[in-house]
C-alpha cells in the first residue's frame, strides 16, 4: 500500500484550514471561545460563572476569574475521584502530569478526548502537514519515527480514570497513523525506569530505517549518545542514513544546535521547533529557516495574554485577547480550554515577532526569572547569552542553571552558573566574559546594574562534573525526557543543592 502517497494526500488537506485561520484569526478566536462557553454552560463552573450570560469576550474576563494551579487543584481533586461536568461537559479520564519547573509538587491537568483528538495528535498532524508543503517529495512515512517521550508510567485512579506524563496518555491513544511507523515498540515506550528504558531504546531502534527523531533536545542528546556508543559508529547518518528530521520543543535549541550538528553532519537535516505542553500544543515552526512558531488557533484553545509589565498573578488587572497584542513586548499566555482550562495562567511568556498571521517565540516562564538586583533577567536572555558564548569558544552546553549569589552585607553579589558541558571552553573566564557582554547587549537593566561591579559582579561559571544533573533530576524524581532542569532561580536553593554535591 502506498502509505507515503496516502499520508501525504491526507495531512496536506489540512493546509487549507490552516490557511484559513491564518487569514481570519481573530473571528476563528472569537467563535472558538463562544463555543466554548455555550458547551459549558451547564458544568459546574459554567453555572459558578454565569456562562448563560456571557455574549463576547469582554463579558467573558469581567465575569470568569484568571486561574493558576491553586485554583484549579480542588477541581481537579473531585475528577481524579471520578466527579464529572464540573469544568466541562466532556467525561475526563485522562490527568496528565506536568513536568513544569515552577514547583516542586506535581499538578495533574486534566485531558478530554477532545484535547488528545482535536489538540495534540492534530498538532502533530499539522506539523507534519507543514513539513511537506515546505519540503515536497518528502517519503517519511517509509520509515520510522523514533518518539523519546518522558516516564510513562500510568497511575489508575480508578476504573475510569488514569494519571501520568502526557507521554504516557499520548502513546496509550495514538491514532493508527501515528501508532503504525511509531518506534520503540509500546512495552518498551512505556518504561518508567528512564535509565534502563535508554538502553532498551537504543538497542531496538539502532538497527531500524528511521526518519524522524522527536523530543526534548537535551533527552536525546542522551538517547542517540547511547546509540552511537553501542553501534560504534561515528555519527547518525552512519546508523539511520535516512534521518531528516528533528522534530523539538521543551527547552531551548539554540544551545544544543551545535551538538547535533556534529552528530549528524549532513546540510540536508531538518529541525522544526514546536510548543506542546500539557496543557495544549500551541505553537508550530512554519517557515523555513526561521525559529518563528506560528500560534495554531483551532485547535480548541482561546488565547489570552498579560503583559509582564503588570503582571500580578491571579490579581492581574490587564488581559487582551489576539487583537489587541504587540510585537516585542513580554507576555503571560492564559488559555482557556476544551479539556475545561478557564482563564488558566500556563506559567509560560512569550513575545510575538509577528502580526497577521501571528508568529512568536518563548520567552521563558512568568517565575522563571532572576530580578535580585534589578536586572529583570528572563530565560530568553540567557539562552541567547549561552549559545553566543558557546559559539565564540567553540564548545556545547549539555545543561545549566543560573541563581544570584550575594555578598555578605553590601547587597550586591553575582549570578552563578552552573554548566556542564559536552564539550568544555578552554578559557572559562574569557566565555563568562562573554556571557557578560552578550548579556549587556542584550538587557538594559542588567547592563546599568553592572556598572563599575557597584550592584552587579561579573558572572561566576562552575563548570560541573558529568552526571551531575542527571543525579538531581533522579533524586528529584525526575529523571525522564519530558522533565527539564530549570534554567533562571530567583532563589538558591536548587544551585545549593547542586554545589553541596559538587562539593562533597
Amino acid at each position: 500500500m502506498p502509505f507515503n502517497s496516502i499520508f501525504s494526500w491526507v495531512i496536506k488537506k489540512r493546509v487549507h484550514q490552516i490557511e484559513y485561520f491564518k487569514e481570519n484569526p481573530i473571528q476563528v478566536q472569537e467563535e472558538l471561545l463562544m463555543r466554548l462557553i455555550r458547551s459549558s454552560v451547564f458544568t459546574e463552573y459554567g453555572q459558578a460563572f454565569s456562562f448563560q450570560g456571557i455574549q463576547n469576550y469582554i463579558e467573558f474576563k469581567n465575569q470568569v476569574p484568571l486561574i493558576e494551579y491553586n485554583q484549579l487543584k480542588p477541581y481537579v481533586d473531585r475528577m481524579m475521584k471520578g466527579e464529572q461536568n464540573l469544568l466541562c461537559p466532556l467525561d475526563v479520564a485522562w490527568f496528565a502530569k506536568s513536568s513544569g519547573t515552577t514547583a516542586a509538587r506535581s499538578k495533574f491537568i486534566p485531558v478530554t478526548s477532545a484535547a488528545l483528538f482535536d489538540c495534540h495528535y492534530k498538532g502533530g498532524k499539522d506539523l507534519l502537514a507543514i513539513y511537506y508543503t515546505l519540503h515536497p517529495k518528502r517519503k517519511l512515512y517509509n520509515g520510522k519515527h523514533l518518539i523519546i517521550g518522558g516516564s510513562t508510567e500510568l497511575l489508575e485512579l480508578n476504573e475510569t480514570a488514569y494519571a501520568g506524563d502526557l507521554s504516557a496518555i499520548i502513546v496509550k491513544n495514538l491514532p493508527w497513523w501515528a501508532e503504525l511507523r511509531r518506534t520503540p515498540a509500546r512495552e518498551i515506550a512505556m518504561m518508567s525506569n528512564w535509565e534502563e528504558k535508554v538502553v532498551r531504546m537504543a538497542e531496538t531502534t539502532a538497527k531500524q530505517d528511521v526518519y524522524i527523531l522527536a523530543g526534548v533536545p537535551s533527552w536525546t542528546l542522551v538517547l542517540v549518545r547511547k546509540v552511537l556508543e553501542i553501534t560504534g559508529k561515528k555519527h547518525l547518518k552512519e546508523v539511520w542514513p535516512n534521518l531528516e528530521l528533528f522534530m523539538h520543543g521543551g527547552v531551548n535549541f539554540a544551545p544544543y544546535k551545535q551538538a547535533f550538528q556534529e552528530l549528524i553532519p549532513d546540510p540536508n537535516m531538518n529541525y522544526v521547533e514546536t510548543y506542546n505542553a500539557s496543557e495544549g500544543f500551541f505553537g508550530i515552526q512554519d517557515q523555513a529557516g526561521s525559529t518563528e512558531m506560528l500560534l495554531m488557533l483551532d485547535y480548541g484553545i482561546f488565547y489570552e495574554f498579560i503583559p509582564m509589565d503588570s503582571f500580578e498573578g491571579v490579581d492581574s488587572k490587564v488581559s487582551y485577547a489576539l487583537d489587541e497584542v504587540k510585537t516585542g513586548v513580554n507576555y503571560a499566555m492564559v488559555i482557556t480550554t476544551n479539556a475545561g482550562l478557564w482563564r488558566y495562567i500556563i506559567g509560560d511568556t512569550i513575545q510575538f515577532t509577528n502580526l497577521y498571521p501571528f508568529r512568536f517565540r518563548i520567552t521563558g516562564r512568568t517565575r522563571s526569572f532572576i530580578n535580585a538586583f534589578g536586572e529583570e533577567l528572563i530565560v530568553e536572555q540567557a539562552e541567547d547569552a549561552i549559545a553566543y558564548a558557546s559559539d565564540q569558544h567553540g564548545c556545547q552546553v549539555k545543561e545549566y542553571t543560573v541563581a544570584p549569589r550575594f555578598d555578605s552585607g553590601n547587597g550586591s553579589g553575582c549570578h552563578e552558573w552552573l554548566i556542564e558541558f559536552l564539550k568544555a571552553p578552554e578559557d572559562l573566564f574569557r566565555f563568562s566574559l562573554d556571557i557578560d557582554e552578550r548579556l549587556k547587549q542584550l538587557n538594559s537593566d542588567y547592563d546599568a546594574k553592572r556598572v563599575n561591579n557597584l550592584v552587579l559582579r561579573l558572572p561566576d561559571v562552575k563548570m560541573l562534573p558529568a552526571g551531575m544533573f542527571d543525579k538531581w533530576l533522579k533524586e528529584s524524581g525526575k529523571l525522564g525526557g519530558q522533565n527539564k532542569i530549570p534554567r533562571l532561580s530567583n532563589d538558591r536553593v536548587i544551585v545549593d543543592q547542586l554545589l553541596k554535591d559538587f562539593n562533597a
